[in-house]
């Protein structure tokens, strides 16, 4: 599979099983089983895993392109389907000894979703940093944590975890472990009720004393810090820029074919004919959301050619990108007026799922933190 079959797999998913259900999705807060089941034989669960264990081995610049195709139907499975890529692509980094290749050749051929269980309460916005210790027992680990926010929740294959070490000292003395669905002890904690990305069941796990083989430990004792800045923020900053980036391609596409159909008719004209402000802003909405797109042309180049502007470009990007986000989809929502504001277009579902990505970690506050520390060239952490 090259770069054009998995952008035109992700556009007949987005056309035809997205787009027509996104909207009951979103009411009901339902998670898209139907989407989940099409993305493996679309050959795209194993976008970015090597050949060898049966994956596409594609780059950075089609998960962008297919995050961006698959926002534009339905923010929620854009980020059920990211969340994974950022998961495989931490099982796939695997330390020396891993059993996984079993894990990886399921994931390519279209039958295990996995995700990512990195956020606590206890350290909020701080993914990096778990209060949870992992203790060894014997050959084997055990987990207890409080999970928030965990993407796919109950309904993935396995979990992506992270803890503290059992002889960790400091707060990114961190581990990650691969848990499988079916691990006594793992649970969904609670429903996933949110204000947007309603249907992408992010919902609280809990781990009791989960029992995890040497081989199910995904990085050496504290190097899961490394793993989490090195394998999943770029791909995690690229990917959820990706989606505003579709948020914003729907906001202007749908708040165009509203200036072009609803009318006055006392005036015999469209909304879009008759009002210049409408006009203007419709434009400003598409200038910023060129924008964005060209920002995200600069990061996919900047990770396919790693450079000393490389972590920079990573940071500002979804700070960037989210911004942009909230600007474009409020603005629709002033431009279609009461016909956003009564939920008769898709405009409002946008416009909530736009704003998920400021708060979304690393936070929007957090990012201009570490953008300002590398500028003036103070450590990170």
């Amino acid at each position: 599979m090259n770069h054009e079959t998995a952008l035109s797999n992700a556009k007949e998913i987005a056309n035809h099983i997205l787009a027509p259900a996104a909207r009951q999705n979103d009411k009901d807060g339902r998670f898209s089983s139907e989407a989940v089941a099409a993305l493996g034989p679309a050959g795209l669960l194993g976008i970015m895993l090597p050949a060898e264990v049966g994956g596409a081995a594609l780059g950075p610049r089609t998960l962008a392109a297919v995050v961006a195709t698959f926002a534009e139907a339905d923010a929620s499975a854009a980020m059920v389907y990211l969340m994974h890529v950022c998961a495989t692509a931490t099982i796939a980094t695997a330390r020396q000894g891993a059993t996984v290749a079993q894990t990886l050749k399921d994931i390519s051929a279209g039958k295990h979703l996995t995700t990512l269980a990195f956020s606590e309460a206890g350290s909020r916005s701080h993914f990096w940093a778990p209060v949870s210790r992992a203790k060894r027992n014997a050959a084997n680990v055990h987990l207890t944590a409080q999970k928030s926010f965990v993407t796919s929740a109950g309904h993935a294959q396995s979990y992506v975890v992270s803890a503290l070490s059992p002889e960790g000292k400091a707060a990114t003395d961190s581990t990650l472990y691969l848990v499988a669905c079916d691990t006594p002890g793992l649970s969904v904690a609670g429903p996933w009720d949110g204000l947007g990305m309603r249907a992408n069941a992010s919902a609280p796990m809990i781990l009791e004393d989960c029992e995890i083989a040497p081989g199910l430990q995904l990085t050496d004792d504290g190097a899961g810090f490394k793993a989490m800045l090195e394998v999943v923020l770029p791909l995690f900053n690229l990917g959820t820029s990706a989606v505003a980036l579709g948020l914003c391609r729907a906001a202007v596409a749908g708040t165009a074919s509203h200036l072009n159909s609803a009318r006055f008719d006392h005036l015999g004209q469209t909304l879009g004919e008759s009002l210049q402000t409408l006009r203007a802003q419709l434009a400003t909405m598409q200038i910023d959301t060129d924008g964005l797109a060209a920002r995200i042309d600069d990061l996919v180049d900047h990770l396919e050619r790693p450079r000393d502007t490389t972590m920079l470009r990573v940071l500002e990007s979804k700070a960037a990108a989210g911004e942009v986000a909230i600007a474009v989809t409020s603005t629709a929502m002033r431009v279609c007026g009461g016909a956003a504001f009564s939920k008769h277009l898709a405009i409002e579902r946008l416009f909530r799922d736009a704003h998920a990505g400021a708060v979304m970690a690393p936070t929007s506050d957090v990012l201009r933190d570490f953008i300002g520390k590398a500028i003036l060239g103070i450590p990170l952490f």
